[in-house]
């Protein structure tokens, strides 16, 4: 299984949010340096966190975004499959399968089962288990917050 840059960008940017101070305000930007990621990338990935209600956004000159739910009610395993356009692992779980075995190939009953665990897996944990504890500190090192 592999996740776009996408999930993996949408998934920074509440860590980011998430490991700071709940009130203040972060830019895209700063998301951007503190990552070494490029800014234009971020910004799509924001405005779609922002009308999932994952984030808020307040414009203007000291504006920003920070978390819009509790870092508890951010389940991985949703935010995964909000933000993945195509969860296929092989071609006989698209549309446009052309694969002449699919009737009778045992190989898709065992992908469709690791997806499921996959994301299983991830339904498991939330946003809150991804930041807090040991690595809390680690990550505001890390990411330079002060």
């Amino acid at each position: 299984m592999h996740i776009t840059r996408y999930t993996d960008y949408s998934l920074r940017v509440l860590i980011y949010l998430a490991a700071q101070d709940g009130d203040r305000l972060s830019t895209i930007q700063e998301i951007a340096d503190s990552y070494g990621i490029s800014k234009n990338h971020l910004m799509k990935v924001v405005h779609q966190l922002n009308k999932k209600g994952y984030i808020e956004t307040v414009r203007g000159k000291k504006g920003g975004m920070r978390l819009h739910r509790a870092q508890k009610d951010v389940n991985i395993g949703v935010l995964v499959r909000e933000t993945e356009q195509d969860l296929s692992l092989v071609e006989c779980f698209s549309g446009n399968n052309t694969c002449r075995i699919t009737p009778v190939c045992g190989l898709r009953n065992i992908f469709d089962e690791a997806l499921q665990a996959f994301l299983s897996v991830l339904d498991n944990y939330t946003l809150a288990d991804v930041v807090q504890g040991k690595q809390e500190s680690q990550l505001l090192r890390l990411l330079q917050i002060a």
